[in-house]
């Protein structure tokens, strides 16, 4: 390993002296870094221990929301991959891909990054316990409320290196969703169901950020009851009961075709019956990132819509 010398003289005539008595300096600012400086010890939103570099240079997301996350916070030149799934922002596009699901666990490796990111349910504990043992680190991180995609984003920034750029971020998000809790909300709020799947019916739950996204758009989620599934499967006898106001999960002439044909008893829910039936936009309601006020605002939006005459 090289070393600095510094030796300080006062004049030629000393110098043979002095240059048998000069000491390697081995003062913090020369030392070489250690293994355990070149490094940072974490934790993921699963209690998982991971050791990281203390600069990743090599990074990608095994979910879409992350990727976005990435693209919001970090160097883009650091991210060296997207999933099939991953379409926005428009650079993520021009990444090379690995697929998620089933992961191509070859291609991954093949990538060499120092760190993985994803969430829970995208990616299975068992694949990521084989990556960690090829040594490369997976993140975990989880989102049950809109503040904890503002968590993930300035953790994100700190794992990064990239604190100042995440702050600004989320400092302007916090700004946009403070403006937007400020505006008048319907009395009462009106319930909504959002379905994600029609036949079984799936729906968001209420431990799901949709009741968060939604709570602060003005609504409240027509679910209140807390399933052990945060996507339940719902009985057309439930959803009866529940008579939900507001019903997201396509257009009326889409849903009205499908959904309502195969379940024409359901046109008795209040939402049929004052077409107040909608499609909001699917990234921005299915993806934890950094759009999220943006989806609170087009879930605000659908909210105020008058009912049809």
């Amino acid at each position: 390993m090289l070393r600095h010398f510094v030796c300080r003289f006062a004049g030629l005539s000393l110098l043979p002296l002095l240059l048998a008595t000069c000491r390697p300096d081995t003062s913090e600012t020369t030392a070489p870094p250690t293994a355990a400086a070149a490094t940072q010890q974490l934790h993921d939103d699963l209690g998982r221990s991971l050791t990281v570099p203390a600069n990743p240079r090599r990074i990608m997301a095994l979910a879409a929301s992350m990727t976005e996350m990435l693209f919001a916070v970090a160097d883009t030149a650091t991210i060296v991959a997207r999933t099939q799934v991953c379409d926005y922002p428009a650079a993520a596009l021009r990444k090379p891909v690995v697929n998620s699901y089933p992961l191509d666990l070859e291609r991954l490796v093949a990538l060499r990054p120092d760190i993985v990111f994803t969430t829970t349910g995208i990616t299975s504990e068992a694949d990521a316990q084989r990556l960690q043992e090829l040594g490369i680190p997976v993140y975990y991180q989880q989102y049950e409320k809109v503040e904890d995609i503002f968590r993930g984003l300035t953790d994100l920034g700190r794992i990064l290196g990239r604190v100042p750029q995440a702050r600004q971020l989320v400092d302007s998000l916090r700004g946009e969703l403070r403006t937007l809790e400020a505006l008048p909300k319907p009395s009462p709020a009106p319930t909504v169901l959002a379905i994600t799947w029609t036949d079984p019916i799936y729906v968001y739950g209420q431990n799901t950020l949709f009741t968060d996204k939604i709570r602060l758009a003005g609504g409240q989620n027509a679910v209140t009851e807390q399933f052990a599934q945060p996507y339940p499967a719902l009985t057309r006898e439930y959803i009866l009961k529940l008579n939900p106001k507001v019903l997201l999960g396509g257009s009326f002439g889409k849903l009205d075709s499908t959904f309502f044909r195969l379940y024409p008893e359901l046109k008795r829910i209040k939402a049929y019956q004052t077409r107040r039936i909608y499609d909001p936009a699917g990234d921005l309601m299915a993806r934890p990132g950094p759009r999220v006020v943006e989806g609170v605002r087009d879930l605000r939006r659908l909210i105020w819509a008058p009912p049809a005459p």
